[in-house]
């Protein structure tokens, strides 16, 4: 089983670093707005760039691709 921190420290690409840097410039936002919603917004994205999951999660929207007869 993966530990918190391997999920954290590993695995990071391209879409992780946009996630995590458009949910600190949201927070930013959010700050200097005094905005609670932008502020939910942020937190939703750098979860998701921290635990390096989607809206799906991990390959949730992931196609089966074994049957060759479609």
């Amino acid at each position: 089983m993966e530990t918190i921190r391997e999920k954290i420290l590993t695995n990071w690409h391209l879409i992780r670093w946009v996630r995590l840097i458009m949910g600190l410039l949201i927070a930013f936002q959010a700050f200097q707005s005094k905005d609670i919603l932008f502020g939910l917004l942020s937190a939703l994205f750098i979860f998701q760039a921290l635990t390096n999951t989607g809206c799906c999660g991990t390959a949730g929207c992931s196609v089966d691709s074994r049957d060759k007869n479609l």
